[in-house]
């Protein structure tokens, strides 16, 4: 496995629209593995394909109930509001403030291709809005409406 270098703010690919992934094919399951080794070194609850810089609509999150990936995500429903900080690893030294769904309900399909769906609340719920919302180019700065600098 490899744990690959975070991009951070400021580079191209953290802006752009991720692209569909087509196939599901070797490269695809070992881009979810080194994502998983990337994500654990980083000590992070979540990290998308953009944030290695490979435009690929994967994400990869952990928010400590266990491992969850999801290729090609769409967030399917959205219920309640919650306000909460959030940082990201390719913003270090950043915190915000940001207005996200309480719950969501999120499909995706997994190494397997098979379709998955997963009812989120709490963390795991911030952590699927915030990291798809890398797949679209948007970063947690974008939606805070109150940021930090930690010393």
């Amino acid at each position: 496995m490899a744990v690959y270098q975070i991009v951070e703010i400021g580079s191209e690919v953290l802006r752009e629209k991720a692209k569909k992934v087509k196939e599901i094919t070797p490269n695809i399951v070992k881009l979810l593995d080194n994502m998983f080794d990337t994500l654990y070194a980083a000590n992070g609850a979540g990290l998308a394909a953009p944030q290695i810089g490979v435009s690929k609509r994967v994400v990869v999150i952990d928010v400590g109930d266990g491992p969850v990936e999801l290729i090609n995500p769409v967030i399917v429903e959205k219920e309640g509001e919650a306000d909460e900080s959030e940082g990201c690893l390719s913003i270090p030294g950043v915190t915000g403030r940001v207005v996200r769904a309480a719950k969501v309900k999120v499909q995706g399909l997994n190494r397997k291709g098979e379709l998955q769906e997963i009812e989120a609340e709490g963390l795991l719920a911030r952590a699927c809005q915030h990291e798809l919302d890398h797949l679209e180019g948007i970063l947690f700065v974008d939606k805070a409406y109150k940021t930090y600098r930690s010393r």
